[in-house]
């Protein structure tokens, strides 16, 4: 692992850690090949980013946005850091909170077609400075670029996006949020709410998921 300016870089050739190290359900003990990012490491970048959205962004009322499914221990885990600084800091801010969900994968494969399923009224976002700041993973970028022209049209005096996971790939549209966890090799990864086919999302740390698990759970 290296870090940049902006997040935490995990190499091509990182190669994780034995599953036997950490505790594993025992039910995913053959669909894994690696633990790739042990839970506490996430926590601990987590943390690290709520201090940088708070040196940015305290103050400003925001409108926090999770994206669903996989967002959502993201957003959670986020949200109680930023509590805590809210409490014991000189800055703080409001927020409110809203939920959409997204989905564009089959299997392994990111669909290209983006189709929304839940979230409330968009429309209470008119006019607010709205922080999109619960995004899972950032693969080809198509799903957020198209999120981001939908919510254009109620006109937010300013979107950030943060994302835990960036993901290196040749599919790439070039999009990069505006704060982010880790940059991970074009691999796919499950865990810490990154499913694969709705399987995983209960597992602590973000793992490789091996042949055997995408067969068995292949849609």
């Amino acid at each position: 692992m290296a870090t940049s300016s902006s997040c935490v870089v995990i190499s091509d050739d990182e190669q994780g850690y034995d599953l036997d190290l950490f505790c594993i359900p025992k039910h995913y003990a053959d669909d894994l090949e690696k633990v790739y990012i042990p839970h506490g490491l996430i926590l601990d970048r987590t943390e690290r980013l709520a201090r940088e959205i708070m040196k940015e962004m305290g103050g400003h009322h925001i409108v926090a946005l999770c994206v669903l499914k996989g967002g959502y221990k993201f957003f959670a885990d986020l949200l109680d850091y930023i509590k805590a600084l809210n409490r014991n800091s000189d800055r703080s801010i409001p927020m409110t909170v809203d939920f959409i969900r997204l989905k564009s994968y089959c299997n392994d494969q990111s669909t290209g077609e983006i189709k929304v399923i839940g979230g409330d009224d968009l429309s209470t976002l008119t006019g607010k400075l709205l922080m999109l700041c619960f995004k899972d993973i950032i693969d080809t970028g198509k799903t957020m670029k198209t999120l981001l022209q939908r919510l254009k049209q109620y006109n937010p005096k300013m979107v950030k996006v943060a994302s835990l996971l960036v993901k290196r790939t040749p599919r790439s549209v070039g999009y990069r949020p505006d704060f982010v966890g880790f940059e991970v090799p074009d691999k796919f990864v499950v865990g810490y709410a990154l499913d694969y086919n709705e399987y995983f999302r209960d597992l602590n740390h973000i793992c490789l998921i091996s042949e055997t698990g995408k067969e068995k759970y292949k849609a």
